[in-house]
């Protein structure tokens, strides 16, 4: 059965931002751009997902957003996110000959790259998932600024130590997100942002609103809560780094922008991979009893009823963020969460 569906009015705003850098978005009659937003917390059953898994796993055919391939934006990562090696040889004389040789220089091979693809993203065809760790040492769940920080700073190294391996595989650049916990109002590249709102995420930055989830109406105080949410926004940097989120960005001003009915098809396919990321996020913490089952399954149904309700579709409904989360938590495979190559239906 699909979960029901939450008593309460629409969350505020939140999610991932999108990159500022685009041109002009072209005008739309569909009335202006609306803010991201991410859903609120139900604790349910996590039902519905066979069916969707056993659909979901025969569809190998393209939606229409595989011909945005060529986009090439001009942004580059920093750290040690790409590396390139260049092997030359010198020239030498003969001695039996008065000509000189000169060799040719051999091949730059190439470093890791984003790649700017949706549905036939080579990611895809790897087959990896998040890998397995031993331990991952979280500390007592406090709901303060600094209580969360200490909470999702220990988190990541984990989460990192989960992904880098699978990006270094697929030849995709890698550096470690960053997190900044704020109260009252940060600046971002990406706007302002309040912390009545949710987390965002914006290019390689997680912004956490301290206390936000501690304070949710009808909310949650748990720390698989804080764990679940940290997955999804990981899975945005993900996003980001393999240039998907830069694809999906150029896909939506190609459609006539993010408020039209393809812009908001995007963005919820976008959401939905999230989703699905964040889910395999939390596979190898349910892994070797790395923590507690119960924080585990409290972030796979936290992430499980977040979604559009009677708002904007730009998120998915709550049913599809479940049946998402729990496929990506379920097959731990990249090519679970292709959301770009689903059904209309499975990303309503």
């Amino acid at each position: 059965m699909p979960p029901p569906q939450p008593s309460w009015g629409p969350p505020p705003p939140g999610g991932y931002a999108p990159y500022p850098v685009l041109p002009p978005r072209r005008r739309s009659s569909s009335g202006p751009i609306l803010a991201l937003v991410l859903g609120g917390v139900v604790v349910l059953g996590l039902g519905a997902v066979g069916v969707f898994a056993a659909t979901l796993n025969n569809k190998v055919k393209d939606t229409g957003y595989s011909n945005y391939t060529t986009y090439s934006p001009t942004f580059s990562y920093t750290g040690n996110a790409t590396t390139t090696t260049t092997t030359t040889t010198t020239s030498t004389a003969s001695t039996r000959t008065s000509s000189t040789r000169t060799s040719t220089a051999q091949p730059t091979p190439v470093g890791p790259k984003a790649v700017y693809k949706l549905a036939d993203h080579p990611i895809f065809a790897t087959g990896i998932g998040a890998n397995d760790f031993d331990a991952c040492p979280l500390p007592k769940m406090e709901y303060t600024p600094a209580g969360e920080q200490r909470f999702l700073t220990a988190a990541l190294p984990c989460i990192e130590k989960a992904w880098q391996p699978a990006l270094k595989a697929a030849n995709l650049p890698y550096q470690p997100v960053e997190l900044q916990v704020f109260t009252g109002t940060t600046q971002t590249p990406c706007g302002s942002r309040k912390a009545d709102s949710t987390a965002m995420f914006c290019r390689g930055v997680i912004y956490w609103p301290g206390n936000f989830y501690a304070s949710e109406q009808n909310g949650l105080r748990h720390p698989g809560v804080y764990l679940g949410q940290l997955g999804h926004e990981y899975g945005h940097h993900l996003q980001w780094l393999t240039g998907m989120m830069r694809a999906a960005d150029q896909a939506q001003y190609d459609v006539g922008g993010f408020d039209t009915q393809k812009g908001l098809e995007l963005n919820r396919r976008l959401e939905l991979q999230a989703t699905c990321l964040g889910g395999m996020t939390l596979a190898p913490f349910s892994h070797k009893n790395v923590v507690p089952m119960d924080v585990v399954n409290t972030g796979l149904r936290d992430a499980s009823q977040r979604g559009d309700y009677n708002r904007t579709p730009d998120h998915g409904s709550a049913p599809n963020n479940e049946r998402w989360v729990m496929h990506g938590h379920k097959q731990n495979n990249i090519k679970a969460c292709n959301t770009w190559a689903a059904s209309p239906a499975d990303v309503s």
